[in-house]
């Protein structure tokens, strides 16, 4: 039975629509594929804006057969719904932090660990070797398919609304806003803090009533969130690395013919590199730029926060959780984590 068939039956059942990762569009129109993308991030950050260059040149390569719609700023739901719908075909694809993600696959979350990696030198070392082959793998294994390589996040720090955080000892029962990431929330408990999970689209309003004191996330995000309006301080306190990964439904992916999936893989891999590079350089001035907000920025002791995590279980715990295979492939460039 043809799709123009199906869909003359559906409409005249009174139906409201086909499954979205399969939509022909009607006579005339150019497209083949209707997509819809979505991400957490404000439109200004470097996310949103290579993946609208990555979808203007996806549209050009296909000749309008394959149309994607960017809907950044969490307007299709918060991460979690994102990730469900992407499971189930109702977003086609995603842009999504691999500590979100982990809450659905734990593997992604294994670049997470905190102080794994100190340059990004180690992060692609891992990332793009086998660590990400092996993280690739487990997701296509939970029906989702990663699409190009791993994009930056950056490095996670901390401010606060209350106090200067100037070593481990300043985090003691200090109420921080983690993502809803294991990894995240048991390393602050670690270090004493008092961490709660909070979606990101309610962080501002969070840090703004009071609720936490605090929160952790990359440089660029403080910026663009604009955080530096409800928070005092930033530590540098670069605990944990954090990737984004661009997540695709794995049956409408295999619907595309074989040529678009290359174009759609290569177009997300050029935008991928270029948005690492974007994170690379805003890092070198974003320091600057949340200090002439207000914010008065400390750099930190970075060992010594190590030093007081290796003597807790956090790495025996993470390492068990992960198993054999998965903490080998870190350590090969992390290095023994204990």
């Amino acid at each position: 039975m043809s799709n123009n068939t199906i869909r003359r039956r559906t409409l005249l059942a009174g139906a409201a629509s086909v499954p979205a990762f399969a939509i022909l569009t009607r006579r005339g129109d150019a497209a083949q594929f209707r997509w819809k993308m979505a991400t957490g991030q404000e439109p200004t950050h470097p996310v949103n804006i290579r993946a609208a260059q990555a979808i203007k040149a996806i549209r050009e390569a296909t000749h309008g057969g394959l149309e994607i719609k960017l809907y950044p700023a969490a307007q299709l739901g918060t991460d979690k719904q994102l990730i469900a719908q992407t499971r189930l075909g109702g977003i086609q694809i995603m842009n999504m932090a691999s500590s979100i993600l982990a809450t659905t696959i734990p593997a992604a979350g294994i670049v997470n660990i905190g102080y794994a990696f100190l340059t990004p030198k180690d992060v692609w070392a891992a990332v793009d070797g086998p660590l990400g082959a092996y993280i690739a793998k487990k997701i296509d294994a939970h029906g989702m398919h990663q699409i190009g390589p791993s994009w930056e996040n950056g490095f996670r720090n901390v401010t606060s609304g209350t106090k200067p955080v100037r070593t481990p000892a300043d985090l003691h029962d200090f109420k921080i806003r983690v993502p809803p990431a294991p990894i995240l929330s048991s390393m602050f408990a670690a270090f004493g803090a008092a961490p709660t999970a909070i979606d990101f689209s309610e962080v501002y309003t969070s840090l703004e009533n009071h609720v936490v004191d605090g929160q952790e996330n990359p440089l660029p995000i403080i910026y663009t969130a604009k955080l530096y309006d409800v928070q005092k301080y930033l530590s540098m306190t670069r605990h944990a690395w954090d990737g984004y990964l661009i997540i695709g439904n794995k049956p409408a992916f295999a619907r595309l013919p074989a040529k678009w999936q290359d174009i759609v893989t290569e177009e997300f891999g050029k935008a991928g590199h270029a948005e690492r590079q974007d994170i690379a350089d805003l890092g070198n001035s974003l320091k600057s730029k949340l200090a002439a907000k207000g914010m008065t920025v400390l750099d930190v002791d970075k060992a010594a926060f190590r030093s007081v995590l290796g003597k807790t279980k956090y790495y025996p715990h993470w390492k068990q959780k992960f198993g054999a295979e998965a903490w080998g492939l870190l350590e090969k460039t992390a290095g023994p984590l204990e």
